[in-house]
């Protein structure tokens, strides 16, 4: 695989920078790669059935489109695996449109990043994307995932 020991910069499509310096990508999954776009080392992926293989390290969260993560216990685990992984690798989390369910796991990273839960939705939606977390019940899930 090309360049995945390197990090992501932030001109890289979908790259959302945290307030520690971690850079973690976000895309759709409708939307193809770039042909020359660096590829992830460890992608997370965010959808109702187990997604495609992938040439990558991956791990899928079961998490129907609109809806929340089926086992929120795990979805946590992941998540802060992914926090940890960032901070030296390239790490994707994708989902079929990314706002939404990509969008609620960038902003419970940000929670993880030190981002007040009542505060994480409006980070994301300010450095990622306007139209992130797109349900009410996605951002009551931000706001408490910081108590969990």
């Amino acid at each position: 695989m090309r360049g995945v020991s390197e990090l992501w910069s932030e001109s890289d499509a979908g790259a959302l920078r945290l307030p520690s310096g971690r850079l973690v990508r976000g895309r759709g999954l409708r939307r193809p790669l770039h042909p020359d776009a660096p590829l992830p080392s460890y992608g997370v992926y965010l959808l109702g059935r187990q997604p495609p293989g992938v040439p990558w390290e991956s791990a899928w969260i079961r998490w129907p489109d609109f809806r929340l993560p089926a086992d929120r216990a795990a979805a946590r685990a992941v998540l802060a695996g992914v926090w940890e992984r960032a901070a030296g690798e390239r790490v994707e989390i994708a989902c079929g449109g990314g706002r939404g369910r990509t969008g609620t796991a960038l902003a419970c990273l940000a929670v993880l990043d030190g981002v007040p839960g009542e505060e994480a939705v409006e980070y994301v939606r300010r450095h990622y994307d306007r139209h992130a977390v797109e349900t009410p019940w996605q951002r009551r899930y931000v706001r408490g995932f910081g108590e969990g």
